[in-house]
């Protein structure tokens, strides 16, 4: 008997599809230890360009959280969208659940890829690793973007109420639901406005395609998230940062946002808040998400370094450009 039409599986198709038109192709790095990165990296690296890291959050893989934003991107960076530890087609054999040791994973990965300096984006769980990447690497790390990642959280948050959760284990079962009802409440805690109907067909597909592999481990990622986690121990990065939050975020509320911002300073992060959006900013408010991240990141990102180098000298000389270039 013909096995039944998966919806998802055929996006997931497309937007294999939609990597390698946008010039990216797909690679797995063996770091040996029982540990393979799988990436869409650059089908060509150009050193001119700088580099641009986008890690995915807890749900679908890299490619449903990034497809929208890849073609923007690809012009002005080397983009790599790495899948995390357990998600995609990256595995470990290891104990090790950390977000340090994913950050330590995918910079083993581009390590092996000769990549230097790059920026890191991370939405969601992927922000706790680009967090963890920018405190580990500071020398390789040269700007944050965190969208909705709430690095700031500790422990005793799930006990004061903060979340609509009540435990990390409640909170596992949320995020990789085993049914429609499941995947359903998990919508509503992501969304502003949430979708008004999902056909139990559709979630069930989803939840067999997403939510089955290396559930046991996922778990394990979001309870090591929350375990004696304390805000005072969080290492402080010295990158710019920029932070981009729904006002609505039922699962970071905006509070640890502000709790960042503050720990960081004034000077090294900005934070803009979007209005009626969840937390799931990069489906709901795709475009304002861009704009913010173009604007933060795109300053000197379009100049080649050593046009960049030239220029600040002119500034700095208080001369013309022509008169720079004659010299």
């Amino acid at each position: 008997m013909a096995s039944c039409f998966s919806y998802v599986s055929s996006r997931n198709k497309c937007y294999q599809y939609s990597f390698s038109r946008a010039g990216l192709r797909s690679s797995s790095s063996d770091l040996g230890d029982g540990t393979v990165v799988h990436c869409w990296i650059p089908q060509s690296h150009i050193d001119t360009k700088p580099t641009l890291l986008l890690l995915h959050g807890i749900g679908a893989n890299a490619m449903w959280q990034w497809d929208r934003f890849i073609d923007r991107f690809i012009s002005r960076f080397n983009v790599y969208v790495p899948d995390l530890i357990f998600f995609g087609d990256s595995y470990t054999t290891r104990p090790d659940r950390s977000e340090s040791f994913q950050a330590s994973c995918v910079m083993k990965a581009m390590d092996g890829y000769g990549v230097g300096t790059m920026t890191v984006a991370g939405l969601s769980y992927g922000g706790f690793v680009a967090y963890s990447l920018a405190a580990q690497f500071k020398e390789r790390v040269d700007r944050v973007v965190l969208i909705c990642a709430g690095v700031a959280l500790e422990e005793k948050d799930s006990e004061d109420g903060m979340f609509k959760v009540k435990s990390p284990e409640e909170a596992a079962a949320v995020l990789f639901p085993q049914s429609p009802s499941m995947l359903r409440r998990l919508l509503q805690l992501s969304f502003y406005k949430p979708p008004i109907w999902i056909p139990s067909c559709f979630a069930m597909d989803y939840i067999h395609v997403m939510c089955k592999d290396y559930l046991q481990e996922r778990k394990e990622l979001v309870e090591a998230l929350h375990k004696g986690r304390r805000f005072s121990n969080l290492p402080k990065i010295t990158q710019p940062t920029l932070m981009i939050w729904g006002e609505e975020d039922q699962v970071f509320p905006v509070e640890l946002a502000h709790r960042l911002k503050r720990y960081l300073g004034e000077n090294r992060a900005q934070l803009v808040l979007l209005k009626k959006t969840g937390h799931a900013v990069n489906e709901e408010k795709p475009k304002e998400m861009y704009k913010h991240m173009k604007s933060f990141l795109c300053t000197d990102a379009m100049i080649p370094p050593n046009q960049i180098n030239a220029k600040r000298l002119m500034l700095a000389n208080l001369i013309s450009p022509d008169q720079q270039i004659n010299k």
